[in-house]
């Protein structure tokens, strides 16, 4: 997978305020705000930022947490997971490993069969209708 690398200038231009916030600034949305928190349609999530396909519906559950949330990511290293430490707590922030934009962050409280819970952004989003890729 080739890398997308853009300056800040370059990616503030091309994506809403928001995502670019989100994306490149690490921001977070507000819960239960977001255009896909509550959404339902069948299809693919994919980085707002490049188009990676990163999430299925099929993988979409109810966290109760205000954000989509999904226990797998599409495909085997679509996303990218590090260390964050901020805002004093622990967390495990995941990323798009394609563009290295921000997503959100996993959390090893979700459903079987994986238990994870990655809790992401819708501003980090873009949904496409049905299951082509």
């Amino acid at each position: 997978m080739d890398k997308v690398q853009k300056p800040d200038d370059q990616w503030k231009a091309e994506l809403p305020e928001e995502s670019f916030c989100v994306l490149r600034k690490h921001d977070t949305e507000r819960p239960f705000t977001g255009q896909y928190w509550d959404h339902h349609e069948p299809g693919i999530y994919s980085c707002r930022g490049c188009g990676t396909d990163l999430f299925a519906s099929d993988a979409k559950f109810e966290s109760g947490s205000g954000w989509p949330s999904y226990f797998k990511p599409l495909e085997p290293g679509s996303v990218a997971v590090t260390r964050d430490v901020s805002h004093g707590m622990l967390r495990t922030e995941v990323h798009c490993a394609r563009c290295d934009g921000h997503l959100g962050h996993v959390f090893e409280d979700g459903p079987p069969p994986t238990g994870l819970r990655y809790c992401i952004n819708s501003a980090s989003l873009s949904f496409r209708k049905g299951g082509d890729r």
